[in-house]
Formats: C-alpha cells, sequence, structure tokens
C-alpha cells in the first residue's frame, strides 16, 4: 500500500536493526528514504535492499557529532531527493557499562554525544525547512532510563531521558508551525547493541536482566516501531506530539486513549508532587 508516496524521509542509524526494518517499511509505503549512518557499506546494502524491491533510497554516509557534516548532508539530501518532510532519529551508542567509576569516562560521555548531540544536529538542520512548508514530522528514538533510573546505563539513559525532553521542548517550539515531533520506544529489541550487553564481560556483569528477559522470549520485533513510525508520518497520532509512543503498544488502542493520554499529560517526563 503506498500511501506514503511523495515523502522524502530521513532515517539515521538506518544500516541494520531497527532502522533497517523503518527504512524499509517506509520505502514500501512509497517513500523515498536517505539512510543515514557512519559505516557505509551498511547503509549501502539497506539502500540496495529498497532499490532491488523497487524503491527509491540513497546512502548518505555521516558522523552525526559533526555538525557541519551534518549540515552538508541534508543540503545533498534536499538536492537529490527533496524537502525533508520527516525525519527519524535511529541511531544510537551504549558501549558503557556499570557504575560510574567503573566506566571509561570518554566511552561514557560518547554515548551521551552520539545519542543527544547527534539528535540535536539533525533536528536542528531539518526543522527551519519544514517550518519555512509549514508542514513535517520528527521522531526521536528513546529507550531504557528514559523515564526511570538505569544504575548501570546511566550515560545511555541520561542521553535518553535527554533525547525526551529535548522532544518535548523541540515540539513546544515548532507544532504551531505545522511541525510536529514525537518520541517513540522501540522496546527491547535483539539488535547489535543488545548482543553487545549480552556478549562482553562487562554486559553480562552488570546487566545481567537482559538475557534473562531474552531468555524469557521478551523481545519486540523491530516491525512494531516501523509500522508505528509509519502510522505517526500519515498523521495518525498527531494529537500525541511531544510525547513517547511504544512499540509495544497496541496501535487501536492508542488510538482511542488519545484524548485520555493528553488529558491526563502522560506519556512525558513530569515531576508531580511538587509544588
Amino acid at each position: 500500500m503506498a500511501d506514503l508516496g511523495g515523502t522524502i524521509s530521513v532515517v539515521t542509524g538506518g544500516g541494520r536493526g531497527i532502522g533497517r526494518e523503518i527504512a524499509l517499511h517506509q520505502a514500501r509505503a512509497g517513500a523515498k528514504i536517505a539512510v543515514l549512518a557512519r559505516t557505509k557499506s551498511e547503509i549501502d546494502e539497506t539502500a540496495a535492499m529498497i532499490t532491488a524491491e523497487g524503491g527509491t533510497a540513497r546512502a548518505y554516509p555521516v558522523d552525526l557529532v559533526n555538525r557541519t557534516a551534518v549540515e552538508a548532508v541534508f543540503a545533498k539530501i534536499g538536492a537529490d531527493l527533496g524537502p525533508v518532510d520527516l525525519l527519524v532519529n535511529n541511531h544510537g551508542a551504549f558501549r558503557a557499562f556499570g557504575p560510574i567509576w567503573e566506566c571509561d569516562p570518554d566511552i561514557w560521555w560518547q554515548d551521551v554525544e552520539i545519542n543527544l548531540r547527534g539528535v540535536f544536529h539533525t533536528c536542528r538542520t531539518a526543522a527551519p525547512d519544514m517550518l519555512s512548508r509549514g508542514s513535517g514530522r520528527i521522531v526521536n528514538l528513546v529507550g531504557g532510563g528514559t523515564g526511570t533510573s538505569f544504575p548501570h546505563g546511566s550515560g545511555y539513559a541520561s542521553s535518553k531521558a535527554g533525547i525526551m525532553r529535548f522532544t518535548e521542548s523541540l515540539n513546544d517550539t515548532t507544532a504551531n508551525g505545522g511541525v510536529r515531533a514525537f518520541a517513540v520506544d522501540p522496546g527491547l529489541v535483539r539488535t547489535s547493541m543488545t548482543e553487545l550487553q549480552l556478549n562482553t564481560e562487562a554486559g553480562q556483569t552488570y546487566l545481567p536482566d537482559v538475557k534473562q528477559l531474552f531468555d524469557d522470549n521478551i523481545n519486540v520485533p523491530p516491525s512494531n516501531a516501523a509500522v508505528l513510525i509509519a502510522d505517526i508520518a500519515r498523521g495518525r497520532f498527531d494529537r500525541l506530539a511531544g510525547r513517547m509512543l511504544r512499540g509495544a503498544d497496541d496501535r487501536d488502542a492508542l488510538e482511542r486513549a488519545m484524548d485520555d493520554i493528553v488529558d491526563s499529560d502522560s506519556r512525558a517526563l513530569r515531576i508531580t508532587g511538587v509544588d
């Protein structure tokens, strides 16, 4: 069903895992896809998979921490494919496991910088053009530690909580101009990131719950997030802009609950009980 025809979509971290699934799903619905990541071979493969199915995709290797590189890539996407309608920030890093005094401080900071600064750079670059056209949607992926403590994943958690608040702030800045921002938690998906947690000494020591969850068959398919984000692109959940949606959500139930979610001001970062 080609109901995203005419949509130009940017998917970061699109070379594998959840990002590849997001890119493939949107392309099958008719969107033209710009696939971004640092590893050229992986995004080339995603783009080739899309074109083999008759879709349109181009691969753009980029370091999202590099602001000028991001600006240059978005300019090239605009020239190659057209103005961006949908930005999906799926990229992420999580390599610092353990109490903060056990973590390599440079790796801890790299997790934060890649996750949060990368999102800032892409949104800062894409939003003004969207606002000039009066339309656009931005989806930022969050995850473990966004709304709860994550003692042995403090860098990742801090970055994801930061992305959540950034998404709320961005949406409150741009919604009146027709540009809406959403946070999406894909759930626990078996990816190269979780494999690192499963197969390294630090991961096994400090994050043993991950293995237990997979042993208990808690493994959300990446297609859940892909389908949800496609519905966001269609405008189905515009009323929930600035809030967090989850890959595990029943989308029909979520749609029915939208008024209650907004009225109760849930699916957002809030401190209660403080005057």
